[in-house]
């Protein structure tokens, strides 16, 4: 089995290889254009890395494949806003190219595009409780708009090329190797350094969290498996920021300094998925099933 990961020197991506490494998977191949985000030093040294951007890899840098994990985007929401250009190159046209090339693999089993919760947007101000695979998308900042985009793509080329397909849309993701920009590191950060950590807004905007192993394993077992379409990848487990805040000052057994400030352009108020799809399929294997507050207590304790 031959699988080729883009991305995988980034924080899901690596988790990932390692993952197939744990299950024995030996010829795999990493692309990554070894962005800011990216640290090849993640994944074990034996796995063969291409340098590239995905908009350039064409079928002679991959040969064959029985399975295209499409990880690489540019993933920060801050950024999107800030200059919106590299996300539209690498998310969608990326992902476009990344399509053109598996459709040209005549041994591929399914093309797997990582997507993600944001896609379906503000659950409020949408009056919803939470999205499921039907949901529309309705995404807010030019990070969610492209990942969306990616996924139109990707089902496109499943309706009009037959290409075999699978998009999984998960939650925040946590755990170690996790890049600073993201918000627990930050709030790692500012506790070591003495710094105030920042909060956007009220701090009230609830996520829903999932430890990166076990996202990773359900994203192999999906592939493996006969299954295609479209998945969600939650765990049900919803906190506000603050609550963040709050349980890690209880866990450091001191007041940990925070200060709002402005909230960030189209902010998302909160973010919940329907998994009754992925639980009902979940119930063959058993998961690590860490929980953030336990994460947070190895983090901080």
């Amino acid at each position: 089995m031959r699988i080729v990961v883009t991305g995988g020197c980034g924080f899901i991506g690596s988790s990932f290889v390692n993952y197939l490494r744990k299950e024995n998977i030996t010829d795999i191949l990493v692309i990554d254009k070894i962005t800011y985000a990216a640290d090849p030093f993640l994944i074990p040294h034996e796995v063969p890395i291409i340098q590239k951007d995905i908009c350039d890899v064409t079928i002679d840098d991959i040969g064959y494949a029985d399975y295209i994990v499409n990880f690489a985007a540019e993933s920060h929401v801050d950024n999107s806003i800030s200059n919106g250009l590299p996300f539209v190159k690498t998310n969608v046209e990326g992902t476009f190219n990344m399509l053109e090339v598996a459709r040209k693999i005549p041994t591929l089993k399914k093309f797997i595009q990582i997507s993600t919760d944001e896609v379906y947007g503000d659950m409020d101000s949408r009056n919803m409780f939470h999205a499921n695979e039907s949901t529309s998308l309705q995404p807010s900042s030019y990070y969610s708009a492209t990942k969306a985009a990616a996924d139109h793509l990707v089902e496109s080329a499943g309706r009009t090329y037959g290409l075999p397909y699978m998009i999984t849309r998960t939650c925040n993701n946590y755990g170690i190797h996790q890049h600073n920009e993201k918000f627990l590191p930050t709030i790692h950060n500012s506790i070591q350094t003495g710094k105030t950590i920042p909060l956007y807004g009220d701090g009230k905007n609830v996520r829903e969290w999932i430890w990166v192993e076990d996202n990773v394993q359900l994203i192999y077992e999906l592939m493996v498996s006969d299954e295609i379409g479209i998945w969600n990848i939650g765990s049900s487990e919803r906190w506000t920021n603050k609550e963040i805040i709050k349980k890690i000052s209880e866990i450091v057994g001191k007041d940990v300094n925070f200060t709002y400030v402005e909230d960030r352009k189209g902010h998302d108020r909160r973010y919940a998925l329907n998994i009754s799809k992925l639980e009902y399929y979940k119930q063959t294997f058993s998961l690590t099933t860490k929980t953030l507050e336990k994460y947070l207590i190895e983090t901080f304790g």
